[in-house]
């Protein structure tokens, strides 16, 4: 076969490839789907009863909105590092809202103690808070990570950690409005660990994908 047949054979086999949609489409289609799971849980379970006083408190307030915001930073810091072009520094995207989290909860902690003393550290059980930070988290961010499937493994790590972070923290302003969890020290430990370990899981996942993906390049 000549050059010129083989160079035809392959044109004519061409399919056009679809372009994906700009990252920050992809991310606000997770996200609407994210905020719509967390919102029928809370249909579904019914808010907590004293919402509002909660809500009332600074540090309440910020604590769900540190909550939301690191998820949705995430998600959008993981379809931009899913693309070869775009910047490692990415990662750092969701970093300050996470502090901001992890500060209101300290707030909380510090506010509890003023309120009722030592006796507001004590920490106690919430197996409730990891069930449902896990059963929603982890579908949640499988469901990023499957939005990811092509480009993903440019970063596996980075990407997969961010996805897991994306659906915990999202997940973890759930229990906040319609899980009754008083003490924030519980807060911190429990939706805070839960969180840890959705991401710590999905960062296996990056690296199971990972290898995937350099076994497949090695064997082409």
């Amino acid at each position: 076969m000549n050059t010129d047949d083989l160079i035809g054979r392959l044109a004519a086999d061409l399919r056009p490839v679809k372009p994906l949609a700009p990252p920050l489409l992809r991310a606000a289609a997770w996200i609407g789907l994210a905020l719509l799971v967390v919102a029928a849980c809370t249909v579904a379970f019914g808010p907590r009863h004293d919402l509002m006083d909660r809500l009332s408190r600074p540090h309440e307030i910020g604590q769900l909105g540190f909550a939301i915001a690191t998820g949705v930073l995430a998600a959008i810091a993981a379809f931009e590092l899913s693309l070869p072009d775009r910047s490692a520094r990415w990662v750092l995207l969701p970093l300050p809202a996470a502090v901001g989290w992890v500060g209101s909860l300290g707030m909380g902690c510090l506010a509890d103690v003023a309120r009722e003393g030592p006796q507001a550290l004590v920490l106690g059980t919430s197996w409730a808070c990891l069930r449902f930070i896990v059963l929603m988290g982890v579908p949640l961010s499988l469901a990023l990570v499957w939005m990811l499937r092509h480009a993903g493994p440019i970063r596996p790590m980075p990407v997969a950690a961010l996805g897991g972070l994306a659906g915990a923290a999202i997940s973890a302003a759930g229990p906040s409005v319609f899980h009754h969890l008083d003490a924030a020290a519980m807060v911190l430990a429990w939706h805070g660990g839960s969180t840890l370990l959705v991401v710590l899981a999905f960062l296996g996942i990056g690296r199971i994908w990972g290898d995937r993906a350099g076994a497949r390049f090695t064997a082409a």
